[in-house]
C-alpha cells in the first residue's frame, strides 16, 4: 500500500530507498486536484502536499513511514492505516491527507496484490523446486558443514523493473519478475548466501 500511495502521489523520484514503480497494474500519478471528494481536497491539503504531486513535506513523511514499515520487525506493533481519520498519521498531516485522498484505491490495490501473490504461491507449491533451500543446501555441501542460523527477509513485490534492493539490515525487496525467473533468482541469491553462510 505504501508503494502504491508513493506512486499515486508522484513521489517515486524522491522516496528512499529508490525503488521502481509498482507494476501490477501500472498506476498513473493522480493529481489530487482531480479527486472528486470535497472532504479530501481542500486548499490547505493542496498546500501541505505540494499541489498536483507530492511536495517535500509529503516526501519526508512518506520516507519516515516507509522506514517504520521496513523496521517493523524491531517494533512490537505497527498500526495499519484506518479510515476515516488515519490517526496513525496525526502528526504527519501531509501523509494523512494523501491517505484521505487515495486510501480506497491503494487499499484495493494492496488487497488484490496479496490475493494474486497467494494464488501464484499456491500454484507453484510442489511444482517447482525451492530455490532458496537449494541454494543454501548447495552452499552447505560446498563447505561440508551446516549453515549457521541467519536471518534474511525477502519481500517479493510487483515492481516494474526486475531486481533486488537492500532496504534494511537483513531485509531485501525482490521484484516478482526476478523471483519468478528461477535461474536468475538463484544466480542473484547465490552470492548473497555465500556472503552470509
Amino acid at each position: 500500500m505504501a508503494l502504491c500511495l508513493r506512486d499515486l502521489a508522484g513521489l517515486a523520484d524522491v522516496a528512499r530507498p529508490s525503488l521502481p514503480r509498482v507494476s501490477a497494474p501500472p498506476l498513473p500519478v493522480v493529481p489530487l486536484a482531480s479527486i472528486d471528494s470535497a472532504d479530501a481536497v481542500t486548499p490547505a491539503l493542496l498546500t501541505r502536499i505540494g499541489g498536483a504531486t507530492g511536495g517535500p513535506e509529503l516526501a519526508e513523511q512518506w520516507n519516515a513511514w516507509w522506514e517504520r514499515i521496513v523496521e517493523r520487525e524491531r517494533r512490537s506493533w505497527l498500526p495499519r492505516p484506518r479510515p476515516p481519520h488515519f490517526e496513525a498519521f496525526d502528526r504527519e498531516l501531509a501523509l494523512q491527507d494523501l491517505m484521505l485522498a487515495h486510501f480506497d484505491r491503494a487499499d484495493a490495490w494492496a488487497i488484490e496484490q496479496r490475493r494474486f501473490y497467494a494464488a501464484r504461491a499456491a500454484e507453484r507449491m510442489g511444482s517447482r523446486p525451492t530455490d532458496i533451500s537449494d541454494v543454501i543446501r548447495d552452499r552447505e555441501h560446498e563447505l561440508r558443514r551446516r549453515a549457521f542460523t541467519f536471518r534474511l527477509d525477502l519481500n517479493v513485490l510487483p515492481l516494474e523493473e526486475p531486481g533486488a534492493w537492500i532496504v534494511a539490515p537483513n531485509t531485501i525487496i525482490v521484484s516478482e519478475s526476478l523471483r519468478d525467473d528461477s535461474a536468475s533468482f538463484r544466480s542473484w541469491l547465490t552470492p548473497v548466501i555465500h556472503a552470509i553462510v
